[in-house]
């Protein structure tokens, strides 16, 4: 797999998780927080993946 389709699907996960995030926010805010890590854990992947050698 190229380095770009890596990063497209770490970016499309986390806005799948930003997603859960804006849902739970009302009702669950400790698991909204854990999802809301877990994205910025995604972006930041994607960003070190295109970034990287």
């Amino acid at each position: 797999m190229s380095k770009e389709v890596v990063a497209v699907l770490l970016l499309a996960l986390a806005g799948f998780l930003i997603g859960g995030v804006y849902s739970l926010w009302k009702t669950a805010k400790l698991f909204a927080g854990l999802l809301a890590i877990a994205a910025v854990l995604a972006v930041g992947g994607a960003v070190v993946w295109l970034t990287g050698s």
